[in-house]
């Protein structure tokens, strides 16, 4: 998409977010007069919506023929930047809303959609730009979604983390606090909360080994000491979630600081 119609798609992006998908109000919650849905520019924002709204159709119909889940992520990055404009003007249209209320936009399936891609391709700031917005608006999921938007965000960012903490590699542990901060005090089922909190733990664990072994006694503390509520929560929450080990291992390590100073 050239740099022309990108700025294009964002700006009726924008407008469409305005245009409910079935009648009420406009994004900053006041009523849209008549003759505003057949100004030229209306009708520009809702052939817009149509065709991006197709456009998904269509991927979507493309993705349900493809078995492989890695062909499926491969494919979903490829299409991703088709939505990016779009997207972009939705996030404009919600930074011009006061309060945390949004009335559906002519094409309110896109963007949740294109927040479950981006965490399916590992976007992640991609994807804590668009779900802050989905959380803030209270946006609706589409309805092959069988969670609510927080609590998907929620255990699949955490399940992402767990894989490669798994193999020993690490995850951004500022995704992980970020959808921390993001959905705190958000109802949800205990064991996902867990997934989140013991993958918080684990990661600061893993920077507290990383700062001992590089000398740096002092921040390997400080880590083990965020790391050890995280884990405790996780394991209050879901104590099959696998934080005890965990736990035992971090308290040895502050035990041992705590005699070697006593010394």
């Amino acid at each position: 998409m050239s740099l022309a119609r990108r700025h294009q798609a964002r700006i009726l992006a924008a407008q469409s977010a305005t245009l409910p998908s079935r009648g009420g109000h406009a994004a900053a919650g006041m009523p849209l007069p008549a003759a505003a849905t057949n100004s030229p520019i209306s009708r520009a924002a809702a052939t817009a919506a149509a065709q991006i709204k197709l456009r998904l159709t269509h991927d979507l119909r493309r993705l349900h023929e493809i078995k492989s889940v890695e062909a499926k992520i491969a494919a979903k990055r490829e299409m991703l930047p088709e939505y990016r404009a779009w997207c972009d003007g939705e996030l404009e249209a919600g930074r011009m809303t006061n309060g945390n209320r949004i009335e559906p936009g002519a094409a309110p399936d896109v963007l949740p959609t294109i927040m479950i891609w981006s965490i399916d391709v590992a976007d992640w700031p991609r994807a804590l730009e668009l779900a802050e917005h989905v959380l803030r608006f209270d946006v609706v999921l589409p309805s092959r979604y069988k969670r609510d938007a927080a609590s998907l965000v929620v255990e699949e960012i955490a399940e992402a983390a767990s894989k490669l903490q798994g193999k020993g590699e690490r995850f951004p542990l500022a995704v992980l606090e970020s959808v921390e901060a993001l959905t705190a005090g958000v109802d949800m089922h205990d064991e996902i909360r867990a997934k989140l909190m013991k993958a918080i733990g684990v990661e600061l664990d893993a920077a507290a080994r990383a700062a001992a072994d590089g000398g740096d006694d002092a921040t390997a503390i400080e880590l083990l000491c965020r790391a050890l509520p995280a884990l405790q929560r996780a394991n209050d929450l879901h104590p099959r979630v696998g934080a005890k080990t965990i736990i035992k291992g971090v308290e040895k390590a502050l035990a041992k600081d705590k005699a070697g100073a006593a010394d």
